[in-house]
């Protein structure tokens, strides 16, 4: 798998530390005797700091029959210590002028607070309280499994695009859990308990699978004195493991699927496919696909498909979706809205048209250099905002990346050529690995049937190629999140 062990980690870490000349201005890195993994990202310019932990767990790690546990857990994890009633910890965040939240991913689950520096103490010391000593109530956990059941209710199941990514993801991925919902599915989650929680924290909640991020108005000697203080007594857990998945097979047929709404205002076509992601020290495909995504969708105006599909009045928007930050495999997405009155099957036609032709012409020269440079300027804006760095490094290290890769992610992207993006191109737009599905309105189901259901979605043939075979495209940005906050 794509993580190193914890041995290699501390290796790494050990051996960077002749290369530290080469960090970025004000970035730290070092590993406390636990296994803990820190960060920080010093920052004076205001009297603020901002507190992350990263763990590497998400939903693609749950066991079979127990989607949505990690989710779950995350917001268990509010419910108090012995030394935090529930609520407690947000409580006093927020009387002392800061905010603070969690998310879960497929890969990763992660708090923060963002605090006056002068309050770094204070905020430390309650996450690792929750680190090591979380109490579950016997009250708790059935309410909060109640709130989490209500959240699916109002963020995907009453939107027919999130059920619509969930339909989509689940056909793309015959066998990986990034197929599963990060939130869960509605049957498994009634039936997550108490034990669940308390193993999964049992197994996952350790500092030797957590990373530690300080971002701000913090040095790094404070830092480090702070983390050993509050960080350094937790023992960990056991030896950190590889994360061991399933893992897709071969796929050998593109497929399409449609789905109908009444709720759905317009028509909207995506495609996925399986695409690779950022390795520890082989990002150079990820760099060139990152790079693609914003030569084809990036811009209305400018774009590929948006010059050749928007600003012609084919489609009303069109979009190209890729994060490669994942521990397995993940997807490179398309998505189009096509003009009103266009015919679907005439709207992919013209899709295709462009992908064909992107492909046998390539990119201009001049549109990759300024695709590059509007990718290092939204770097170098992105580097203003102390949570966006933090950010940053969190996500990378708890996706397997070692620091080093994510300091050297801007050389990668700013190094890709038209071969690099082309090479691409073909290993991605060609490949079979992939789904094509339509979200398509649909009238009212007939009232005199009370037993209709809203939604329907289906396999459907392929459709006739308009002028060259037909290659499975991406598809965008799932409309049911990749990270559930709160």
């Amino acid at each position: 798998m794509h993580r190193p062990t914890l041995s290699a980690l501390l290796a790494l870490t050990v051996s960077a530390f002749p290369a530290l000349a080469q960090m970025p201005e004000g970035v730290t890195h070092f590993t406390l005797p636990n296994g803990l993994e820190t960060v920080v990202i010093e920052d004076p310019r205001a009297p603020v700091v901002v507190q992350m932990v990263w763990y590497r767990n998400g939903s693609a790690d749950e066991p079979p029959g127990k989607s949505g546990i990690a989710h779950y857990l995350e917001h268990l994890m509010f419910k108090g210590t012995e030394k935090l009633e529930p609520g407690e910890l947000s409580r006093t965040v927020t009387a002392n002028g800061g905010m603070d939240n969690a998310f879960t991913s497929y890969d990763f689950t992660a708090y923060f607070q963002r605090i006056a520096s002068d309050r770094l103490p204070l905020v430390m010391e309650m996450e690792a309280d929750r680190m090591a000593n979380l109490r579950i109530g016997e009250d708790d956990w059935q309410a909060e499994r109640q709130v989490v059941l209500e959240e699916r209710a109002q963020r995907v199941d009453s939107d027919p695009g999130a059920l619509f990514s969930e339909e989509r993801n689940a056909t793309l991925f015959y066998n990986h859990p990034y197929g599963r919902p990060v939130i869960g599915w509605r049957a498994e989650m009634e039936g997550l308990t108490r034990e669940d929680a308390l193993d999964w924290y049992d197994e996952h909640y350790s500092p030797n699978e957590a990373i530690l991020i300080l971002a701000g108005d913090v040095t790094p000697e404070r830092a480090r004195e702070l983390a050993e203080r509050y960080y350094g007594p937790i023992p960990a857990k056991g030896e950190s493991a590889p994360r061991i998945r399933p893992q897709e097979p071969q796929q050998r047929a593109a497929r399409r699927m449609q789905m109908t709404d009444p709720r759905v205002a317009q028509p909207v076509m995506t495609r996925s496919y399986l695409a690779p992601e950022r390795n520890p020290g082989d990002q150079a495909d990820a760099a060139a696909l990152t790079v693609l995504a914003e030569l084809l969708g990036g811009s209305m105006q400018t774009s590929v498909l948006g010059r050749d599909l928007a600003l012609t009045g084919k489609a009303l928007w069109v979009d190209v979706g890729y994060d490669g930050l994942a521990v397995d495999p993940t997807s490179f997405g398309i998505s189009m809205v096509p003009a009103d009155g266009m015919a679907p099957e005439e709207a992919e036609a013209e899709l295709d048209k462009a992908l064909t032709t992107f492909l046998e012409t390539g990119p201009d020269p001049a549109a990759l250099d300024r695709v590059k440079t509007r990718i290092e300027a939204a770097r170098i804006y992105a580097l203003d905002s102390a949570h966006g760095r933090a950010y940053d490094y969190g996500q990378g290290l708890a996706t397997g990346l070692t620091v080093d890769d994510v300091n050297d992610w801007p050389d990668l992207l700013a190094a890709v050529t038209v071969d690099d993006v082309m090479r691409a191109a073909r290993t991605v737009l060609e490949s079979d690995a992939a789904v094509t599905g339509w979200l398509l309105p649909a009238p009212p189901a007939p009232s005199t049937a009370p037993d209709a259901q809203p939604a329907s979605a289906a396999a459907v043939p392929p459709a006739a190629p308009a002028s060259a075979p037909e290659s499975p495209a991406p598809g965008p940005a799932p409309a049911t999140p990749a990270e559930v906050e709160g």
